[in-house]
């Protein structure tokens, strides 16, 4: 007899996601001393992610006043889009015409209709990206079909830009081709790029003709929204086509509302008709309809004047906590100096995955196998603690 196949047996079973079982590890550990530098969300003094005051002003005004669940369309709601746009590009009238805007679930929703319409457009193109990046870059623009060109961006050793191989990876690529860029609070190193060397990079993205596409998902969780906003700002002053991928996850701590926007920007007022039309077909096919709570909840909250200054303030309270978190690190070892220079949740050490396991089982410091921090997690007390442990296991000097 034939033996039977299915569809399934042909499967392979794919490894456990180590962030997620980094939580269920932290989860399961009783000791009391333990210290949760893994999963990137916010914690505040109390150890807790917080729902924000705007974003429950915002949700008991919904529960009064919202009359409707029906479909949005797959464009999802276009004044949240819009009320973005400010954040994001500033006052200037430069785009006006040469921008469209999509909703999206969440930051990584746009980065995958990004990639899509990238593969619809130039399925040719290759995707630059920096390394390290964050893990799930290179398998979101694999999965659309686009070809990913890594090139060293950071050496952990040192803590400091290989700028000179971004250089190099810019101007050996062709016309055409995609450079992802993390605009701000870069994860999962924190190490951004000086304004000097964004102009560089503009002049590079101009003279090989290459297309840039923001990831900007932690503006304001660096040095305040204004000035995480001037890289990419100053980037798409120099080019004539971009895609910016946008999260209101963390910025606004709606983590799993999946609150996010996919925006291009095009040469002239057609091909954003084009861009438009596309992005709304690829989203037909890929959600249909995006969530609408997260994004009503950040449309409700930037429509009234006074409960964006209390998001505004939230947001203020949050990057100081966070620099103060790094501020405190550094200051409880020279070694660890850098991370006051860095910003956003995250650092990187320079770490085998071995150290990080060592460091969960021997002193309860729970970190990606990366050694990815966030910085987010700790408290200012933490620091002792903290870079004990990385003397214990040879990560800093005795």
């Amino acid at each position: 007899m034939e033996l039977e196949v299915t569809v399934f047996d042909q499967l392979n079973s794919r490894p456990a996601d180590s962030l997620l079982a980094l939580i269920k590890a932290f989860q399961a550990d009783d000791r009391p001393g333990k210290i949760d530098l893994g999963v990137g969300v916010y914690r505040d003094a109390m150890g807790r992610t917080p729902v924000m005051r705007a974003v429950k002003a915002a949700e008991q005004f919904l529960l009064e006043t919202q009359d409707s669940k029906k479909y949005l369309g797959p464009e999802g709601d276009l004044q949240f889009v819009r009320l973005l746009e400010p954040i994001i590009f500033g006052n200037s009238p430069k785009f006006a015409q040469r921008l469209a805007g999509i909703q999206t679930p969440g930051g990584s929703g746009a980065l995958r209709l990004g990639a899509e319409l990238i593969q619809t457009a130039n399925p040719s193109a290759k995707v630059l990206l920096g390394t390290p990046s964050w893990p799930n870059h290179k398998p979101i623009f694999a999965s659309a079909r686009l070809d990913v060109k890594e090139y060293a961006f950071v050496d952990l050793t040192s803590q400091q830009v290989t700028f000179e191989s971004v250089v190099s990876a810019l101007s050996s690529a062709r016309e055409g081709d995609v450079v992802l860029l993390h605009c701000c609070c870069h994860n999962p190193t924190g190490i951004d790029f000086t304004m000097e060397q964004w102009r560089e990079i503009a002049d590079l993205l101009v003279a090989h003709r290459l297309v840039p596409f923001i990831d900007l998902a932690y503006q304001g969780l660096g040095d305040g929204l204004e000035q995480d906003a001037a890289p990419t700002r100053m980037i798409l002053d120099a080019v004539e086509e971009a895609l910016i991928a946008y999260s209101c996850d963390k910025n606004f701590g709606l983590y799993r509302e999946r609150v996010g926007a996919l925006y291009v920007v095009a040469r002239n007022a057609d091909d954003v008709r084009k861009a438009e039309s596309n992005m709304a077909g690829l989203a037909r096919v890929n959600w249909s309809m995006p969530p609408d709570h997260g994004a009503a909840i950040v449309k409700t909250i930037l429509e009234s004047p006074e409960m964006t200054a209390i998001w505004r303030t939230e947001l203020e309270e949050m990057c100081r906590r966070i620099n103060g978190n790094r501020a405190a690190l550094a200051a409880a070892s020279p070694e660890l100096a850098f991370v006051s220079r860095q910003r956003g949740l995250f650092s990187n050490l320079s770490m085998r995955k071995e150290t990080a396991v060592a460091l969960r089982a021997n002193h309860g410091i729970y970190m990606a196998d990366s050694g990815r921090m966030n910085l987010a997690g700790m408290q200012p007390a933490d620091a002792g603690a903290i870079v004990a442990a990385l003397r214990a296991e040879g990560c800093l000097k005795s």
